[in-house]
């Protein structure tokens, strides 16, 4: 089995031709086959990510608006805080596990997500997981660029009262979205793709420092809310206590799997990232402070100051950015809009870019580069108006469960597939042959024992979300689909 090293640096450098990779991070060997290989999807040479930089990493992915009202959501499930708490614990720890799984592929072999599923689904039936990872971040890199632009309307609006019309969709608008939105929108849009039209050794300096600066505001802010309401004022218990004793265990057990479901999509593709991890130890750590850590100190600060809001403004407020338009303080606003702005700019790089950077990339090596990728998922954003969906709740919903519905199969049949079919051995010159005698050429490039997996494992959790009657079992719609996608795959491949 090779093992092959690598680096942040990698797609930071001009594409060289094929075969002629030597000043680059990037092993291309000579019988690599154009038709699955170019400079971003090849085996890397060196790794040089530390813990903290998938640290970091889990911090860009947490630190979100969206993070945030998940998070605040949780507390208003009825349950009492350390209840909240122990299933955030609980459903994180849970994320952490999964992660150090998929991670180890990747890291130990260098190649992205698209690039280790060549190993289940076969060198060109790994497209069907990729497409499918791809089209997911698109929609939710347009809804996390829509969130962005929130914040910079708070800013614009602040600075300049007289454009207040052209906030109003009614007055001003076109496709569901205001004059200033658009504007709005379409600002963050080019800031993003110009963090990530610069590499991948750019986006680990951003969100290095985008995290922690995120979390030195979110305190700031939580401290000014506690200052202004009094400690005595805030009940934690963000919309009253409605369960108790053995009653509330449901409702926990509902809540773990909602953590579970939100970091699915980052989770599915964190081989995109663990590839430059130095060492396996390197990434478990870095797991272990990105996600137990970070994610419950994270969850307290949120809660504590979506709590103040109610005696301060006398509205319960979990919307970070509505909060922050409400103080009075211009320099407050300027700097928790900003900082809002940074934050989703870091999740939506790291969680909706990346990855179909990769993902696109591998349906066509040859004409469609990383950066290409990328900006085929950042164009086709715009033209899901993300506004529209995420103004809908009962569309947000359907989207999330049926997200998982599609992601759990593709978890479980990767992870058995290293883990219980291949016992961690992975040749990784046969994930870049077209040779039919390649190991993973299986039938004309496809394995259709993971295709079989894949359909009943991701129909099932689908039809909990569409059969009203099913509805209970919506919420575990990845945990159904992973546990199937694994099964399945396990019980067709024994011997």
């Amino acid at each position: 089995m090779s093992t092959v090293a690598s680096t942040a640096s990698a797609v930071a450098q001009p594409e060289a031709p094929h075969g002629h990779a030597a000043s680059s991070n990037a092993l291309i060997k000579p019988g690599y086959h154009p038709r699955l290989t170019n400079e971003d999807l090849a085996p890397l040479r060196q790794q040089t990510w530390g813990a903290y930089n998938i640290f970091a990493f889990w911090m860009s992915d947490v630190h979100s608006v969206g993070g945030y009202i998940t998070a605040g959501s949780l507390f208003a499930l009825g349950l009492s805080s350390w209840q909240v708490l122990v299933s955030l614990l609980v459903g994180i720890v849970i994320v952490q596990f999964f992660c150090n799984l998929v991670a180890k592929p990747s890291q130990v072999t260098g190649v992205p997500y698209p690039v280790v599923c060549r190993a289940p689904f076969g060198v060109l039936g790994a497209n069907i997981p990729a497409i499918i990872r791809g089209l997911i971040a698109v929609a939710w890199y347009g809804v996390q660029t829509y969130l962005a632009s929130a914040a910079f309307m708070v800013l614009a609006l602040r600075a300049a009262p007289s454009l207040a019309p052209y906030a109003d969709v009614q007055q001003h608008g076109f496709v569901g979205l205001s004059t200033l939105g658009w504007a709005a929108f379409m600002f963050m849009w080019v800031l993003q793709a110009i963090v990530f039209w610069r590499g991948m050794e750019a986006i680990r300096k951003f969100i290095d420092w985008a995290g922690p600066a995120v979390y030195v505001v979110m305190a700031v802010l939580c401290g000014y809310l506690v200052a202004q309401a009094g400690w005595s004022n805030i009940d934690l218990n963000l919309g009253g206590v409605k369960f108790q004793g053995w009653d509330a265990l449901p409702v926990m057990i509902s809540a773990i799997a909602l953590v579970v479901s939100y970091f699915s999509g980052p989770m599915l593709n964190f081989g995109d990232f663990s590839r430059y991890g130095k060492s396996f130890e390197a990434v478990k750590k870095g797991n272990l402070w990105g996600l137990p850590i970070n994610f419950v100190f994270f969850s307290l600060l949120t809660v504590i100051t979506t709590a103040a809001t109610l005696p301060v403004f006398g509205e319960l407020i979990t919307d970070p950015v509505h909060t922050v338009g409400k103080i009075d303080s211009t320099t407050a606003v300027v700097l928790g809009a900003l900082t809002f702005m940074i934050a989703t700019i870091g999740i939506n790089i790291v969680a909706n870019f990346v990855s179909p950077a990769f993902d696109f990339s591998n349906v066509n090596p040859q004409k469609i580069s990383w950066r290409t990728g990328g900006m085929i998922a950042a164009v086709g954003s715009v033209f899901l108006t993300p506004w529209n969906l995420y103004n809908s709740p009962e569309v947000i919903h359907y989207t999330l469960d049926i997200l998982g519905s599609f992601i759990g199969p593709l978890f479980g049949i990767l992870i058995a597939d290293y883990y219980f079919v291949r016992k961690q051995k992975i040749d990784v010159d046969a994930l870049y042959t077209m040779s039919e005698q390649g190991e993973y050429w299986y039938q004309g490039g496809y394995n259709p024992k993971a295709i079989q997996a894949l359909v009943p494992a991701a129909v099932v959790p689908v039809l909990c979300v569409l059969v009203p009657a099913l509805h209970g079992a919506a919420n575990y719609a990845w945990f159904i689909g992973m546990g199937l996608g694994l099964v399945i795959y396990a019980a067709l491949n024994r011997k």
